[in-house]
C-alpha cells in the first residue's frame, strides 16, 4: 500500500480490480479545502485513460512491476514466443498485449512489463524509432521534394508506412513505432 501523495509518473496501482499506469499527476492545493492529487491513469489491459482524484493521506494498492528485455524469436499461431535475456527462458506473449507489432522483427529486443507478484505479463513495448529497410514503393521522382506529398511504401516487416515521394525501393528509412509514422532517411 501506498499513500497518494507517493504517486509518481509510471506508478502501477490496482484499483476497482484493474490495474492502471499514472501517465501524469498533479499535486493540488487549493486556497480553501484539503489538499489532493490530480491524475491520469491508463488502463493496462485495454489502454482507455480516465481522470482520478486522490485525497492526501487515501491509501492505494500498489503493483509492481519489472521491466526486462526479451528477445523476439518467432510466431506461432496467434501467440509470439520470446526469450527472456536474463533467464533464456521463453514465454509466448499474445498480439495484442504488444506495442507496435506491425514492426517486430526475429531477433529484436523489447521491454516487457510484468507484474512482479503473478508474473503475468501486461504488455511488451517495441524501440520507439525502429529501421527498416523499404521492399516495395511505386518509384519517386527526381526533385519533386517541395510539396508533403505521401505514399504507401511497405517495410520488410510487411506493414505499410506513408514516406515522402523522394524515397525509393531498398533504402533504409526510420519510422515512429506508437503511430507507424515515417521519421527521416537512414544514410548508409
Amino acid at each position: 500500500m501506498i499513500n497518494a501523495q507517493d504517486i509518481k509518473n509510471g506508478t502501477c496501482i490496482r484499483m476497482d480490480g484493474k490495474l492502471y499506469f499514472v501517465i501524469e499527476f498533479l499535486h493540488v492545493k487549493p486556497g480553501k479545502g484539503n489538499t489532493f492529487m490530480r491524475t491520469k491513469l491508463k488502463d493496462v489491459v485495454n489502454g482507455y485513460v480516465l481522470e482520478r482524484r486522490f485525497n492526501i493521506g487515501e491509501k492505494l494498492e500498489d503493483v509492481r512491476v519489472e521491466r526486462r528485455p526479451y528477445q523476439f524469436l518467432y510466431k506461432e499461431g496467434e501467440d509470439y514466443i520470446f526469450m527472456n535475456q536474463e533467464t533464456f527462458e521463453q514465454h509466448p506473449i499474445a498480439h495484442d498485449l504488444i506495442n507496435g507489432v506491425d514492426f517486430l522483427l526475429e531477433g529484436m529486443i523489447l521491454e516487457v512489463v510484468s507484474d512482479a507478484s503473478t508474473d503475468t505479463v501486461l504488455y511488451a513495448d517495441m524501440p520507439v524509432k525502429v529501421q527498416m529497410q523499404v521492399t516495395y514503393t511505386e518509384p519517386g521522382l527526381k526533385g519533386d521534394t517541395a510539396t508533403n506529398t505521401l505514399k504507401p511504401a511497405t517495410v520488410e516487416s510487411g506493414a505499410t508506412v506513408r514516406v515522402p515521394l523522394f524515397v525509393n525501393e531498398g533504402e533504409m528509412i526510420e519510422i515512429d513505432t506508437r503511430d507507424g509514422s515515417y521519421l527521416n532517411r537512414v544514410k548508409a
